[in-house]
This record gives C-alpha cells, structure tokens and sequence, in this order.
C-alpha cells in the first residue's frame, strides 16, 4: 500500500513538473513581451543627432537643434518644403522670392532685408556648418504651409506639411503597446494609454493580426487592431495663405514671329517684312545678348521699329540669347550680383525702349546651373511684373536631360512658356531628317502641357527646311546641310526634276534626288505641312503660336495659320 502510495504522489509530481514546464513554453511562447527598445536605437541616433520626421517618413538626417531652434538642410527644405528657397554659395546669401520682391539674409545674421527694408528675428536664419547649410524652421515657415513640434528624449522634429487632405485615424480602446514588429514578441516602442490618438498606416494584416501606425511623436510602429476603435478621417486645414503669382496674359490667341535683327541696318526692314503677314500681333526682335560673365548686355534695340510696330497693333518682346562666346551664362547665373545686374540691364532697356515684353532664349543652360536659371526667371520676372511687361521664355522640348529648365516653374514665375518643336534633325545630326515632323511636334506638346497650364503654353513652328547632302568616301557617309526658306525649298525642288511625295508619318513632303555622287534629301517645310502642325496644336487649345522666322515664310501660310489660331 505505501509503495503504491509512493508511485503516485512520484507520477503526481511528474505530472505537476510537466504541466510547469509545458505552462512555461506556452507562456514564453505566446505572452507579449514586455521589453522595451530605447528610441534612440529606434531612431538610430548618437547622442547629438536630431531626427527630422517630415509626415509619415523618418528621414535619415538633415536637422539640428541650436539655441532653442530648429535648423533644416537646405536640400530637405528646397526638395521637400519649399522649393523657392535659393542659397549662393558664393556671396553666402539665402535668398527668397515671393511675386513682388526678393528677401534676402547672409549667414549668421538673424536680419533680413526686402526693397531694402530691414526686418528682424530673435534667431539667426540661416547657418553654416562646412558644406552643408540649414535654415531656421520658423523662418521657412514664415513663407511656407507648414506646422511643427520638437519632442525630447531623444530630441525629434516632427513636420507637417499636408494640408487639405484626408487621413486616417484611430484611437485606442484600452492601454497597449506600439510595437517595433508586428509581432507580440517584438520590443514595444511606446505604451500606449487607453484613447490615444494614432495615425492609420496600414489596415489590419489578416495574418499578423496587427496595424501600422504612427503616434504623435514620430515613432512608428505596430498595433494590435483588437485594441484600436473604429477608424475615422480627418482633414488638417492651416491657416497659412501663400502669395499668388499673377501673370500677364492677353486676351486673344498669341501669334508671334522673331525677327533676326543682327544690326541696326536690319532694323529698317521691319514694315517690309511685315507688308505680307496677316494676324500677327507679337514680334521679338533678336536684339539683346549676354556679353559678357559680369552681367551686361548688348543691344540693338530700335525706337523707330518699336513705334512702327505699335502703329500695326503689334507687340515688341525683345529677345536676349547666350549665343555669344564671350561669355558663358552659367558664370553669370551663379552669382546674385550679376545675375540680378543682368535682369537689371534688360528691363532698364525695355523701360527705355517701350517694349511690350521680354523674351528670354538661353539655350546653353547646363544641368548644374538649372537653379541658378530659374532664380534668374523669378528676379527678372518680378521687375517685369512690377512694370508691366509680359516674359515669355523660349524652350527646348521636354526631354529628360533637360528637366531642369523647370517649365512648371517658369510659368508659375513668368508669363509665357514658349516650346520650340523644331530642329528636330538639325546643322549636327548624324543623319538626316525633317526640321519638325507632325509626331514630333504633337509629342512636344502633349509633353510641355503636363507642366504648363495651356493658357500659357505657345507652341513654335519653323517656316524652313532643311537641305541634306549625303556622299559616301572610303566607306564613312559624309553629310551635310543648309537652312531653305519656304521660297528656295521649292527652287530646289522645281531644279531637281523630281516630284515631291507627301509622307503621312511626317506630315510633310519629302525629295530625294542624286547629282553626282550626291544624295539630296529634304522634307519640305509648306503651307500644307504646317496645316497639318496648326491643326495638332489648334486641338490642345494652347495661348498660341510662334514661328522661327520672319521673311522664311511664304505669304500664303498667314490665312492658314489665322483660321487655326482662333
């Protein structure tokens, strides 16, 4: 009996240690854990870092805390907050542009100056530290829709800049813990107390049981959805009112011509040249150009011609290219003092001369000087605007390679977005073909009206061909071309004995003819293939029309081109 005895109480005590271990596992297994992880290896912060949370997104770097203030990088501010922010490196200036006026701060100051009226802060603006440059938070807020707070421990900025929007929320339904992982036995990040407020990331993972969120502080991470009530929206709306740019935009159809002035002799044929054309009520005159790298300009500008168009009703835009090899416009664009001496010069010429606009058409903008260009559009712009006086600017089609001519901003800060749909094969190609075929001519414009509103949008045309010459010599083909107006293209035509074709891919007709050991090739620019490009244009109902250049044309393309360009 006592030995029986001693078997069970033996096999009880088993019993009672494999339930104690089994209720260890599962309770290892399957009760939350209760570590916590320290936010600043959450963050992935040193002792000095300074995170900058910017709406849902925990950026890597690009804040500091000094003197009670936040500092952001400038890059953040200009990719992320507000893009017309401009710093010289070279003067240590902070630039900003509002419609009317260029503020200015050097580094270090907590001063500001507008039109030369001196304003104040309690902070420096903007600062310095090697390479990189941060502005004080509060002052791009000055300019900017934007609202923040600084947490502590480990020190946080938390942004937003979203405005007018609707997003998802939740709060919750009892204390619980917002985790690293989808995952009970994650690291808890923050504990949660009962109806706390959360931002809704991501619904309920089906499997995992569990939601993204962000809680007020910038920690993101995962809830339980048992423990969160139902979702709701809300719209975060801001007070802040941004200053509208204004434009200067006629009423009719714009139908402008340029004018290659490249003396004051040729300035005596305008009404000439004039005589034949119908519906035109813009020229620009070729009158201005970038002399040199410190900001000047020549100029051939013409009171007479200005006076003689205004009696036909026409407007004078003066043009300013960066065609001249003195000078290379980047040098000029890069620094405020010539860049601003160059908006200067350019509207005291169009002040004197009463013109009408000004017609920018630098084409030898490289990528690195893109900010530089657009910042010169804004200053000159504002002069332009505070006079009266229409800016149009003359661009390539949008290509990849040349995004940072930054046509969006162009006509938020200009009047006119001009695109040139020519020289689609030109003087340099390796092969030959059309100046402007019908695809290449609705391809820029279906691509320049993704950036440009189309009340501001002018599509330009040629009125020329080109004239190819091809011949082969030890196996290499050498080629070659000249520029036709509308009068010679057919000379050369009616000469060669052959009879054009009309080529529907190009919208155009097409010559090719041998003399000698020569191929000629030409796509003949006509009234009847610029038809065809006035009709593409007419249907994206654009400010109007340009056409490279006055006295190429044949007189009968003008009655065409009014009946299109209504």
């Amino acid at each position: 009996m006592k030995k029986n005895v001693k078997i069970w109480v033996l096999a009880g005590s088993c019993i009672i240690l494999i339930g104690i271990i089994v209720g260890v596992f599962l309770f290892q297994k399957f009760a939350p854990s209760k570590e916590h992880m320290k936010l600043a290896e959450y963050f992935k912060m040193e002792k000095d870092d300074v995170k900058l949370i910017l709406g849902d997104e925990i950026l890597d770097a690009g804040a500091l805390y000094q003197d009670r203030q936040v500092y952001v990088d400038m890059d953040i501010v200009k990719e992320r907050l507000n893009s017309r922010f401009y710093w010289d490196s070279h003067e240590s200036i902070l630039l900003y542009t509002t419609p009317n006026a260029v503020i200015s701060t050097e580094a270090g100051s907590k001063d500001c100056y507008k039109n030369n009226s001196r304003s104040g802060r309690d902070f420096e603006i903007v600062r310095v530290d090697g390479e990189e440059v941060y502005i004080a938070l509060d002052y791009v807020k000055e300019h900017t829709a934007l609202e923040y707070k600084v947490y502590s421990n480990p020190t946080r900025v938390v942004v937003t800049n979203e405005f007018g929007k609707e997003k998802e929320y939740c709060k919750t339904d009892s204390e619980c813990s917002l985790r690293y992982q989808p995952d009970i036995k994650s690291d808890i990040l923050v504990d949660l107390k009962d109806d706390a407020k959360v931002r809704l990331l991501e619904k309920e993972n089906k499997e995992t049981g569990f939601c993204k969120v962000m809680e007020p502080s910038g920690v993101i991470g995962y809830v339980k959805a048992k423990d969160l009530d139902d979702v709701y929206k809300e719209v975060k709306e801001t007070d802040f009112k941004a200053e509208e740019y204004t434009h200067i935009l006629k009423d009719e159809k714009i139908n402008l011509v340029w004018h290659q002035v490249m003396n004051q002799t040729a300035n005596d044929g305008l009404l000439t040249l004039l005589s034949s054309t119908k519906g035109v009520n813009v020229i620009c005159p070729t009158w201005f150009e970038t002399s040199d790298n410190d900001g000047n300009i020549n100029s051939i500008a013409n009171d007479t011609y200005v006076t003689l168009a205004h009696r036909q009703g026409i407007e004078v835009w003066g043009l300013c290219n960066d065609f001249s090899p003195n000078m290379k416009i980047g040098k000029v664009l890069g620094s405020t003092k010539k860049r601003q001496k160059l908006a200067k010069n350019l509207t005291a010429e169009a002040i004197r001369y009463s013109l009408d606009g000004i017609n920018i058409d630098f084409e030898n903008v490289k990528a690195e000087s893109g900010e530089d260009f657009i910042q010169f559009i804004r200053e000159l712009g504002i002069m332009c605007r505070n006079n009266g006086i229409v800016l149009s600017v003359d661009n390539y089609p949008v290509r990849e390679y040349n995004q940072h001519y930054n046509r969006t901003e162009q006509a938020e800060v200009a009047d006119y977005v001009i695109t040139m749909a020519y020289d689609e094969y030109y003087a340099g190609s390796e092969e030959a073909g059309p100046v402007s075929s019908i695809g290449y001519v609705k391809d820029s414009a279906e691509r320049v009206l993704g950036q440009v509103p189309p009340k501001q949008a002018i599509i330009a045309l040629p009125f020329y061909s080109r004239h190819w010459k091809e011949s082969t010599k030890g196996g290499k083909i050498n080629l070659s071309s000249e520029a036709c107006s509308m009068k010679y293209a057919q000379e050369i035509l009616q000469d060669s004995g052959v009879s054009a074709v009309w080529s529907d891919e190009a919208g155009m007709n097409y010559m090719e003819y041998k003399s000698g050991k020569e191929l000629h090739k030409m796509w003949i620019e006509d009234v009847n293939s610029l038809q065809v490009k006035m009709e593409e244009v007419a249907k994206h109902k654009t400010a109007g029309v340009a056409f490279w250049k006055l006295g190429l044309e044949d007189s009968s393309v003008w009655d065409m081109i009014r009946k299109y360009n209504k």
